[in-house]
């Protein structure tokens, strides 16, 4: 177990460790077994955060070939759906040269502009250096000069694959090993802006010169539904709109489109590009402000920040005649907002529904942008 913690949320958590972690940590197990001929219970690994893991080495077994050793996936304080899974590692001797490949549970790459090309197993760059360098260690200390087959396998990770964004990615048949640092940092967004990333590096890959931004659910239904392109390829940013608007900048993407219930989006008129609560919250104030310089009542205006939805604030708003004036200064300053976080980078709006009130509010831009979009996927 872990002893390492961050504080988060006004409390110490512990963390965790990777899955490449894991299968770096059990190729080194694997392979002191075929080289020395011996079983062993724990096994050092150092990662790339400068951590050094002392984990417990599970079912080893081996031959004068062969061996193969398992490590248990401890994901610390982290809500991570792989905690406790068995990451196995089978090291084969050959004549020279390190291969790495993936077996039971490891999915493989179907589509460009992820961390491996197109019919490779997903395992990620970090963790395949990782496991070279603890093997080609093992190998220097035991004296040996041929070289190693190790397949990685995860017998739970098909079954977790679906749980998880490897399916939307373009991974088959089982889950990525992955991590940059080998280790988990519990409630770390990291893990979800990666994933971010490498949508967007896929679109990229796939030619795309723009591209469209969910939130979740809600902003997926309405493209469905409303919107004339096809929302498999939309990339889903959750919160962290700007840090998603930040890699699409950086990947040089032309058009980015933002979709989302204005429950959420309705941020953007103060500026917030992280719209998870714990951030920020400024719902109720930035409509306040929309409403004042709309010209809205003080008694109307009053009642706003005790609405706990955005939908309650726009029904007290839909009372007067001042709703539509109040959507459209929003849609200015979120414009603005938005305009001022890429600085004429790229050509950024945003699009802002609500079902219960049957309203859009748009940005400069909206239309044309979803044209250029529906003719570029749709092309």
């Amino acid at each position: 177990m872990m002893n390492e913690f961050v504080y988060r949320g006004g409390k110490y958590m512990r963390c965790g460790y990777t899955t490449g972690s894991c299968a770096a940590a059990a190729s080194k197990a694997a392979a002191i077994c075929v080289l020395s001929g011996h079983n062993i219970t724990a096994v050092e690994l150092p990662t790339p955060k400068g951590i050094t893991l002392t984990l417990d080495v599970l079912e080893p077994e081996f031959t004068a070939d062969h061996a193969k050793c398992a490590i248990k996936k401890d994901s610390g304080d982290d809500p991570d759906i792989t905690n406790g899974i068995l990451v196995y590692a089978k090291v084969t001797k050959t004549s020279e040269g390190i291969a790495i490949t993936g077996g039971e549970g490891i999915g493989k790459v179907t589509k460009p502009g992820l961390d491996q090309p197109v019919g490779e197993y997903a395992i990620n760059s970090v963790p395949r250096r990782m496991i070279t360098e603890v093997v080609s260690e093992v190998a220097a200390e035991y004296g040996y000069n041929g070289g190693f087959e190790i397949e990685i396998s995860i017998p739970a990770g098909e079954e977790i694959a679906k749980k998880t964004y490897n399916p939307r990615l373009g991974i088959v048949g089982g889950i990525s090993v992955i991590g940059t640092s080998g280790i988990i940092e519990p409630m770390s967004n990291a893990a979800l802006v990666d994933t971010i990333r490498a949508e967007l590096n896929m679109r990229k890959a796939e030619g795309h010169e723009n591209v469209f931004f969910t939130l979740g659910n809600y902003s997926e239904n309405y493209i469905a539904r409303e919107l004339p392109f096809d929302v498999e390829k939309s990339v889903k940013c959750s919160n962290f709109i700007g840090d998603a608007v930040d890699i699409a900048l950086e990947l040089g993407f032309r058009g980015i489109l933002i979709i989302g219930h204005i429950g959420k989006l309705v941020k953007l008129g103060a500026g917030i590009m992280n719209t998870h609560s714990a951030q920020a919250d400024g719902r109720m104030d930035v409509l306040v402000t929309c409403g004042v310089l709309a010209g809205a009542d003080t008694g109307t205006l009053q009642k706003i920040p005790d609405c706990a939805t955005v939908d309650a604030a726009l029904d007290i708003l839909d009372e007067t005649r001042y709703m539509q004036k109040t959507l459209d200064i929003l849609a200015v300053r979120a414009g603005y907002y938005l305009e001022a976080k890429v600085k004429g980078a790229a050509n950024t709006s945003a699009l802002m529904f609500s079902d219960k009130h049957d309203i859009l509010v748009k940005t400069s831009g909206v239309d044309e942008l979803i044209n250029t979009i529906k003719d570029e996927y749709n092309g």
